[in-house]
C-alpha cells in the first residue's frame, strides 16, 4: 500500500497534530466530587496521538494549538516539552486576568472501577484554540515551508465551536495542497456539538471533511453519527460476535469515499470498567485486516487508548506500509496505554513489539 509518503529529508516534522490540549486533573482512584487533592496531566485526542508517535514511537512531532498566554498556558507548554513533541507552533493568545476573552481548557477525569463507568467533567468553552484561525495558526508556513509528512486531526477539535470548524477544513485543504498525508478521527462527542447545531451540523461538517482524509477512524458509533453509516441488525449485547457488520460498515465507507486509503475502527466489549475485551481492524486495499485479540484486557486507566491505537496505527503505516502490521501495532500500543494512567501512552516501542509478538506479564529483572 503506498501513502506518497513526502520523503522526510524534506520535511521538518514527521507528523503534527491540530487541536485542544487540555490540563486533566485527575482525583486518582477517588471521584471528582469528593476530592481533595487531583494530579495534573495534559491531554488531548489529537494531541495524544502525536505525543505517543514521538515518545514511544520515536518520529519528530509538533503540536498545532493555542494557549492563553498566562501561567496556565506555560504549564501546558511544559507538559508538552517533557514529552519531546516540539511547542514552535503553539499560537498564544492574549487574555485577561479572569479569561473573559479566552482561557484554557480544564478536563476532570476519573477513572471507573468495576460496575462503575469512568466519568469526564470538562470546562472548556471559549478556550484560544476554538478561537483560533487559519491565519493566526499559519498552515501555509507549516505545510508549505516547515514540510510535515503527517497532519492527524479529529472531530473533538472540530466540535469546539463554529470557528474551530471552519479551521479544520482549512488545515486539511492546506495540508493536502501541500502532499501531506491526512488521518482523522471522528471522535463523536453529542453534548460538545449541541451548542452548535447538534447532529445536524456534525454531519455537514465531518462529510466535507471525509473528501479529503487519507486515514479514516472511529468506532461504530462514529461512523452512524458523523458519516450515516450503520452495522445492520448489530445487536449492542453481542457486539464482538458482529465482525461481518463491521467488515461491511467500512468497506461501504471506504466505496463512498474512495480518496480513504485506510479505514480503521477499534472494537471494544466493555465487561466492567477494568475488564474489556479490545481489538481492531482496517480496510486497506479492497482486504480487511484484522489486529491480536487481547481479551479480558485489565484496563487501569480507558482515557487515550483509542488516541493510543492511533498512534501505532499510523506509526505502522508510516513505517511499513503493511496494514496488517500496523493494526497490530494500534492494537497493542492501545492495551499497552490503558493499563497506565493518564491520558498518554508510557509504553515503549520495545514494549508494544514484544506485546505483539505474545510477551505476557511476567516481571522482567
Amino acid at each position: 500500500m503506498d501513502l506518497n509518503l513526502k520523503d522526510a529529508k524534506e520535511c521538518r516534522y514527521d507528523a503534527v497534530s491540530l487541536g485542544e490540549i487540555m490540563l486533566r486533573l485527575d482525583p486518582g482512584e477517588g471521584r471528582i466530587k469528593t476530592a481533595r487533592s487531583f494530579r495534573a496531566w495534559e491531554g488531548g485526542g489529537e494531541y495524544n496521538v502525536i505525543r505517543g508517535l514521538h515518545k514511544c514511537f520515536g518520529l519528530k512531532t509538533g503540536v498545532i494549538t493555542a494557549f492563553a498566554d498566562n501561567e496556565i498556558g506555560k504549564l501546558m507548554e511544559d507538559f508538552i516539552e517533557q514529552g519531546g513533541v516540539d511547542t514552535s507552533l503553539i499560537y498564544w493568545k492574549k487574555t485577561d486576568g479572569i479569561g473573559r476573552i479566552c482561557r484554557n481548557g480544564i478536563n476532570f477525569t476519573e477513572r471507573g472501577f468495576g460496575i462503575r463507568g469512568a466519568l469526564g467533567c470538562s470546562d472548556r468553552a471559549n478556550t484560544a484554540i476554538s478561537q483560533a484561525t487559519p491565519e493566526e495558526l499559519d498552515f501555509e508556513r507549516i505545510f508549505g515551508e516547515l514540510g510535515v509528512r503527517w497532519l492527524h486531526t479529529g472531530g473533538i477539535y472540530a466540535a469546539l465551536s463554529e470557528q474551530s470548524c471552519k479551521t479544520v477544513i482549512e488545515a486539511i485543504k492546506i495540508a493536502k495542497k501541500y502532499g501531506t498525508v491526512v488521518s482523522y478521527d471522528l471522535n463523536y462527542r453529542p453534548s460538545m456539538w449541541s451548542a452548535i447545531g447538534g447532529h445536524e451540523k456534525a454531519m455537514e461538517v465531518n462529510r466535507e471533511i471525509a473528501q479529503y482524509v487519507d486515514v479514516m477512524i472511529g468506532n461504530e458509533e462514529d461512523f452512524t453519527a458523523c458519516l450515516g453509516f450503520e452495522i445492520e441488525g448489530n445487536d449492542e449485547n453481542l457486539k464482538e460476535l458482529n465482525i461481518e457488520g463491521y467488515r461491511k460498515m467500512i468497506g461501504e465507507a471506504a466505496k463512498k469515499y474512495p480518496n480513504f486509503k485506510v479505514v480503521a475502527t477499534t472494537l471494544r466489549t466493555v465487561k466492567t470498567a477494568t475488564v474489556n475485551d479490545w481489538k481492531a481492524i482496517c480496510y486497506a486495499d479492497g482486504q480487511i485486516y484484522k489486529s491480536n485479540d487481547y481479551d479480558g484486557l485489565e484496563i487501569m486507566d480507558r482515557v487515550g487508548g483509542g488516541d493510543s491505537f492511533a498512534s501505532g496505527l499510523v506509526y505502522g503505516l508510516m513505517t511499513t506500509g503493511d496494514p496488517q502490521t500496523a493494526v497490530n501495532y494500534g492494537a497493542a500500543h492501545g492495551a499497552l496505554a490503558m493499563t497506565t494512567p493518564g491520558d498518554t501512552s508510557m509504553a515503549s516501542k520495545k514494549e508494544v513489539e514484544a506485546l505483539m509478538k505474545g510477551a505476557g506479564a511476567r516481571v522482567k529483572r
